[in-house]
């Protein structure tokens, strides 16, 4: 067992998954990362190929989920979306902990693969705040709205599949709800006798 950790997190759109990753990110830069995904999207201006996606070609996507490199994958319209195992491992090496910012299809087939891997969801305060949340944006039409909602609904459904429940209701609590879940798992017995094998073994063994 690593002395890092493998996240899920997953959440319906508006929930405010992306923000609450970015900020924990910013508190913790050394000891925490994000797994940049593979796509066959097509690069678009003011994207960066390895910040935003690893851009490949559609056979080499291919190429790669014949060979089992994915821990997920799925397409999405015309483009597919990928993990690469490589890039997780790679992470976790390096000594921090890794963030997949993922739905629930996708942390499901990562969980299958790597069981190891923490899975948490974060939900908003009630279904009422969701559709304002979206509402508030005021980019999309009623039609729009409608899909996110029945998307939102899909996804929500599945909050049990996770070991941990964010409630987004007041930011500052839900980012340090997180931050202590991912805390609290770097902490466990296995984790801190391979951190500190040395102290460890110095200790007698268990005596009546």
């Amino acid at each position: 067992m690593k002395t890092t950790c493998l996240f899920t997190v997953s959440a319906p759109s508006g929930a405010g998954k992306t923000s609450l990753i970015r900020a924990l990110l910013e508190k913790h830069s050394d000891s925490v990362a994000v797994c940049v995904s593979h796509t066959t999207r097509p690069m678009r201006p003011g994207d960066v190929d390895g910040g935003d996606y690893h851009f490949v070609a559609r056979d080499e996507f291919e190429r790669m989920v014949a060979g089992d490199e994915f821990l997920e994958h799925a397409q999405v319209f015309d483009n597919w979306y990928g993990t690469a195992r490589a890039s997780v491992e790679a992470l976790l090496d390096s000594g921090r902990h890794v963030i997949l910012e993922i739905d629930w299809q996708g942390a499901r087939q990562v969980k299958a693969k790597m069981p190891d891997t923490v899975c948490i969801f974060i939900l908003p305060p009630s279904r009422a705040e969701l559709e304002h949340r979206l509402r508030a944006r005021a980019t999309d039409d009623e039609t729009i709205i409608a899909r996110r909602m029945a998307a939102a609904d899909r996804e929500m459904s599945h909050y049990q599949d996770a070991e941990y429940l964010v409630v987004n209701e007041d930011f500052e609590q839900a980012l340090a709800d997180l931050d202590s879940i991912i805390r609290a798992r770097g902490l466990t017995l296995a984790r801190q006798m391979r951190r500190h094998a040395e102290l460890v073994a110095s200790i007698p063994p268990e005596m009546d």
